[in-house]
């Protein structure tokens, strides 16, 4: 598997990618105020059964924002198997990675972190700071995924998503 630049033909491939998952866990943000005081908190929250969710972003959506990219890069072994779309922030020193998709029964193979680490390659490489990327409160796995490779949770921003999801934001260092 090898990871390269997107070619105008790749995005066809791209679109046509099992972008969804299942999950079993959400992240669920509770809010109070108390004596001019607002606590918001994140707390893992097991679901009665494990749910299917689709890719927030999907169609004509998808086309218009990998257009805005500054990079796009694709997993390919015989077809593409995943792609990364990011962009750069260079007033505040972020690679904003906004799509990391892999094809869902390639999953679990280590295509995930190979975009993610030529996404960190590509922002370091332009003297960016940070890297950063968003996530679905719904998207437990991605959360792991992301936990797991060093990332911390730095924000969050709610009705973010066209399905008015809460994006959760996941950070680290490039330096």
């Amino acid at each position: 598997m090898r990871v390269r630049p997107a070619w105008p033909r790749d995005l066809e491939a791209c679109g046509v990618l099992d972008h969804s998952y299942t999950t079993d866990r959400v992240w669920q943000m509770e809010t109070r105020e108390e004596n001019g005081v607002q606590t918001i908190t994140f707390r893992v929250a097991q679901l009665p059964r494990e749910i299917r969710v689709d890719y927030p972003r999907q169609g004509e959506d998808l086309l218009v924002g990998w257009r805005r990219c500054d990079g796009f890069l694709v997993a390919v072994e015989g077809g593409v198997r995943g792609y990364v779309a990011f962009t750069a922030q260079t007033e505040h020193g972020i690679a904003w990675v906004g799509d990391l998709i892999v094809d869902r029964p390639q999953r679990r193979r280590g295509i995930g972190t190979a975009l993610l680490r030529a996404a960190a390659q590509w922002g370091h490489d332009h003297d960016l700071a940070r890297l950063v990327i968003e996530v679905q409160t719904k998207n437990y796995p991605a959360i792991r995924f992301c936990r797991s490779r060093g990332l911390v949770f730095c924000g969050y921003n709610d009705h973010y998503w066209p399905c008015q999801d809460i994006a959760l934001f996941f950070g680290g260092s490039l330096r």
